[in-house]
């Protein structure tokens, strides 16, 4: 049984001691704008795919509601493109882990259709990697990404 097929909220925890992890790693040499459209797109891909690392919502003082962030905390690393696209390719034959990515192909179409009309024609060594999301157990995840340096 996966660690993500039992996942337990523990938000009553440090993001360090989880026993899950969650990271994006993004192409260093995106421009920030692209860099900050693949990470919003993968989190919210994430979110589809795995609702439990949503948090609930909570009031201010004043009362004003908050949407629910994820308790698991995402950290966002930097790689060369090419680190991105083995990362992508080794997590993706791993069945422990919840992958997302955004392909530039993704950033070059502004119709959803388009995009996967593109998709199904483009495969293999023809997809190039923005950014690659990785969400499951720390010791695969931190084996997979734990030399890359944070997104500055």
């Amino acid at each position: 049984m996966t660690v993500l097929a039992r996942l337990e909220r523990r938000s009553d925890l440090p993001t360090r001691e989880l026993p899950v992890k969650w990271v994006i790693v993004m192409d260093r040499d995106l421009p920030r704008g692209l860099q900050a459209n693949a990470a919003a797109c993968l989190a919210a891909s994430v979110g589809r795919a795995v609702p439990a690392i949503l948090g609930p919502g909570g009031a201010d003082a004043s009362g004003q509601a908050h949407a629910g962030l994820p308790w698991t905390g995402c950290t966002v690393l930097a790689a060369p493109g090419a680190i991105v696209r083995r990362i992508r390719d080794e997590a993706a034959a791993d069945g422990a882990l919840v992958v997302t990515d955004m392909a530039a192909i993704a950033q070059r179409t502004n119709v959803y259709d388009d995009y996967l009309a593109e998709l199904s024609r483009t495969g293999g060594e023809d997809l190039a990697y923005y950014a690659v999301s990785l969400l499951g157990p720390r010791e695969t995840v931190e084996r997979l990404t734990g030399r890359l340096p944070l997104l500055r």
